[in-house]
């Protein structure tokens, strides 16, 4: 009980669930620090008697909504935290006015967002993605594409052909343009904001080119600024390599309860567990010389200890009748 509706899978199917909505922590260096804040949300259908355009229907009902709501913790975060520069790193669905907007008026924290939408300009090319574009490259950067594996075609999934990992030289571009707001926002001003773009100008033949157009708040004064941004968007993955681990580690999808309110607590858990596992993989492989003190307590260490040094000793005697009899007793030494 209290689950929400669900988008058709790649199946077509529909489902009944719950929608993770999460804010990651990571450091400049890609270690991992935590999780700031996560939702599991049970999707509502819209009622069929509402006949809104969806131009009419005000942000905070709609699902776009919970960016906002957590840019706003980001925010209170960084009050506290007046030393350090909070920078909000989001995909392509954060991509709307509303939320540039909710910056402007609570600037506590700067946006670094993957742009969907091929905006309309004042001014020629009247188009955002054309305008930078045709600026003059100010930088380049290398990039690790890693591989990818081949995918069946699925009812509402294209088809994908295995590609082999690559470094894949990229030309950096930025330009400062005004966000114009949409139809429905006539009476809010535009909103200046940088647009970074990022292309592979030779890919692999056969492969498509990396392509990347980058919207921030954040001041860019030089190609060295333009390389920081690009280097904290690549940053953006590390919150899919933790749901993965939530997912395949810790089988967060098998979880199975009566209501959806236990489930957000078993989660909840989870989320926590998935962040320290994650955490100690990156410290393992880059300093495994590193001692366990720095993550554990002397009391998690002593536990740790036992645990590994566990043994079930099992007697079995054949009984009467070929029937086999077993005993277990569990030692552990510390």
């Amino acid at each position: 009980s209290g689950l929400g509706e669900l988008k058709a899978n790649q199946t077509g199917a529909k489902t009944r669930g719950l929608n993770l909505h999460s804010t990651f922590a990571v450091a400049p260096n890609g270690l991992p620090l935590g999780v700031l804040k996560a939702q599991c949300i049970a999707p509502e259908p819209r009622s069929p008697d509402d006949k809104r355009r969806s131009s009419a229907i005000p942000i905070e009902e709609k699902k776009p909504f919970v960016w906002i709501e957590h840019y706003r913790d980001l925010v209170d975060v960084a009050a506290t935290m007046p030393q350090t520069r909070l920078v909000n790193v989001c995909d392509r669905e954060a991509d709307f006015f509303e939320l540039f907007d909710e910056q402007r008026q609570n600037p506590g924290v700067d946006l670094l967002i993957r742009a969907q939408y091929d905006r309309k300009l004042d001014t020629e090319p009247f188009k955002l993605f054309a305008a930078v574009r045709q600026t003059p490259v100010q930088s380049r950067v290398s990039i690790c594409v890693p591989k990818q594996s081949a995918r069946a075609k699925k009812s509402k999934q294209k088809a994908k052909a295995a590609r082999p990992g690559r470094q894949a030289e990229l030309a950096l571009r930025c330009i400062t343009l005004a966000l114009p707001a949409p139809s429905h926002n006539r009476d809010k001003a535009p909103i200046e904001i940088q647009v970074i773009h990022a292309l592979e100008e030779n890919p692999p033949k056969g492969t498509e080119a990396v392509e990347w157009f980058l919207l921030t708040t954040l001041e860019i004064a030089s190609a060295k600024d333009i390389e920081q941004c690009f280097r904290w968007y690549t940053l953006r993955w590390r919150i899919e390599d933790w749901q993965r681990v939530l997912k395949s580690g810790c089988k967060i999808d098998d979880l199975a309860h009566e209501t959806a309110e236990r489930l957000r607590r078993a989660i909840g858990i989870n989320l926590v567990i998935a962040w320290r596992i994650m955490l100690m993989t990156l410290l393992g492989r880059e300093t495994p010389e590193l001692p366990a003190e720095i993550l554990f307590s002397d009391v998690e260490l002593r536990t740790l200890d036992a645990y590994a040094k566990k043994r079930v000793e099992t007697t079995c005697a054949i009984g009467r009748g070929g029937t086999v009899g077993c005993e277990a007793r569990r030692t552990s030494r510390s």
